[in-house]
């Protein structure tokens, strides 16, 4: 899902030919396009988008904007789907809501699966910090293994809006272990392609078993960091760094 979806949308299971039905409530003017990249990861059968259907008059009341992320976090995050007021109507698993889970006092980092160390989750928040007062750009950062996450209590606690975007970093389904989630500022600043290339270049399985979940994380950090630093033009963020 960059992740503003419309009022109905059909994600297929490839090779098994069964849908999962979504729907969504309230609606905005501005988000009219769906995009989802990268291969979605069920219980036991890796998915593919095969059909996005959307209308002209698709509207989201989130601020959201546009998102972008593999359609795995329907398991992954529940959080990311429910930013739209969508609700999951056959997927499983379930959505999470465990505001409990969150910090006592707000962070741009919440490792609710414990892959950062004290001094990493530091860094990284220094860095996003220092990214969004140079270029306004709310990068927001979620280790979690599902369920054990806040889900989406993080959106109020982050108050995500169209300049955000989320990035949850989850393995516990298999695949790829990064998802973004994406406002519609930065969907207009972000190349798309970006998004695709950074998942598959430190999100897929061999990196992030090989390396660790933590270091895939500061790698995309990093990488989200310089594309979002890049003056706009043709070639912005056409490496991932």
């Amino acid at each position: 899902m960059a992740c503003s979806l419309p009022t109905s949308f059909s994600l297929l299971h490839v090779g098994a030919s069964r849908k999962l039905s979504l729907r969504q409530g309230a609606t905005h003017p501005q988000n009219r396009r769906v995009f989802s990249l990268g291969n979605a990861v069920t219980h036991y059968t890796s998915l593919t988008v095969a059909a996005l259907k959307t209308s002209p008059q698709n509207k989201d009341d989130s601020g959201f904007g546009h998102s972008v992320c593999k359609a795995s976090v329907v398991a992954a995050v529940a959080l990311s789907i429910a930013f739209n007021g969508i609700d999951i109507a056959q997927a499983r698993p379930q959505g999470v809501n465990r505001p409990e889970l969150l910090p006592k006092t707000f962070t741009p980092v919440i490792d609710a699966a414990g892959f950062l160390s004290e001094g990493q989750e530091g860094r990284i928040a220094k860095e996003v910090t220092n990214l969004e007062e140079e270029t306004g750009f709310k990068l927001r950062v979620l280790a979690q293994n599902y369920p054990n996450t806040p889900g989406l209590a993080i959106k109020d606690f982050w108050k995500v809006d169209d300049s955000t975007i989320v990035f949850v970093a989850d393995p516990s389904l298999g695949g790829n272990i990064l998802n973004f989630n994406v406002g519609a500022a930065v969907d207009l600043s972000v190349p798309r392609s970006f998004w695709s290339r950074l998942a598959g270049k430190y999100g897929n399985m061999f990196y992030w078993q090989e390396k660790g979940e933590d270091a895939s994380i500061e790698a995309a950090v990093s990488a989200i960091s310089t594309c979002l630093r890049e003056p706009p033009g043709p070639s912005a963020c056409s490496t991932i760094q």
